[in-house]
């Protein structure tokens, strides 16, 4: 499966929401920051074809996806950021209706509606109104919803804002088995240890513009972040900063076994993901 993006531009008078976007995305997880602002979310409303592009063009398989039309939308799940949803709906009324706007038979709505209900930890609610949730709980049925008719392609937009420990353990849970099945899986978050944690590549935006797309390893060589290196021993601590761990740990190492010091720790900081974010960002707005 892929899904590209070639040469995406939006604007909004002289603004650019997205300029010459380009990338390739195939199986797996893709982490998606970026600063408010950085055109995240406008991405998104094009790539499912809620927005036209200024110019350039999404393909899915090889097709541009305004010629594939409700075969290209039979296989998204899009959890947006906001929730607007029908106040007077119940959770279950919901799910039918956007079940019946992805054209699902009814017997496999029914059995996902159940399924997804019990993913989520919302079965017994299912007959709540939607007015009646709280913030949480809206976005675990925002969740149920995106996940119906098993899409190919999986947007989720912060997902788990509002959510709680048990809510995001259950999530992250399932955005596993969804990189299991082969699926494509585009998230946006500022949670920078949920992306650490969960996503294969990290696609970095900076006012419209694609800085950085790569696995996490590949970010911390892009930004050249060096390795702290800290030996405490019996006659104080000796810091140290290098890209090689191992030879600098083999010298500083050498250099004590002369002096007899006694080795009490070491430790390795290799910098956060969100230190490198940060550099990275700062970077291409200078």
């Amino acid at each position: 499966m892929e899904l590209k993006i070639e040469q995406v531009t939006k604007t909004y008078g002289a603004k650019h929401a997205l300029n010459q976007f380009s990338v390739v995305l195939k199986e797996g997880i893709y982490g998606l920051l970026g600063p408010n602002g950085a055109g995240k979310s406008t991405l998104m409303n094009i790539i499912t074809d809620n927005l036209a592009a200024t110019s350039g063009t999404v393909y899915w398989e090889g097709k541009k996806i305004q010629s594939l039309g409700k075969q290209y939308r039979e296989i998204l799940g899009y959890m947006p950021q906001q929730q607007g949803m029908y106040d007077e709906f119940t959770v279950e009324h919901f799910l039918w209706y956007m079940a019946s706007l992805k054209g699902m038979k009814r017997k496999d709505a029914k059995e996902q509606i159940n399924q997804l209900l019990s993913v989520v930890n919302m079965t017994q609610n299912r007959k709540k109104l939607l007015k009646g949730l709280s913030g949480g709980m809206k976005q675990r049925v925002l969740l149920a919803q995106a996940l119906l008719n098993d899409p190919e392609i999986l947007f989720l937009d912060e997902p788990t804002a509002g959510l709680d420990v048990e809510g995001r353990i259950s999530l992250h849970e399932e955005i596993r088995k969804l990189r299991e099945r082969g699926k494509t899986v585009i998230l946006a978050s500022h949670d920078m240890a949920e992306v650490e944690t969960l996503c294969d590549r990290i696609a970095i935006l900076n006012e419209g513009i694609i800085n950085f797309c790569g696995t996490p390893a590949e970010l911390t060589e892009a930004v050249g972040k060096k390795y702290t290196v800290e030996i405490r021993t019996s006659q104080g601590t000796k810091p140290s900063e290098t890209e090689h761990i191992a030879d600098t740990l083999l010298s500083l190492l050498t250099e004590l076994k002369e002096k007899q010091a006694e080795i009490l720790d070491i430790r390795v900081d290799r910098g956060t993901l969100e230190q490198h974010f940060l550099e990275m960002a700062g970077r291409a707005a200078e």
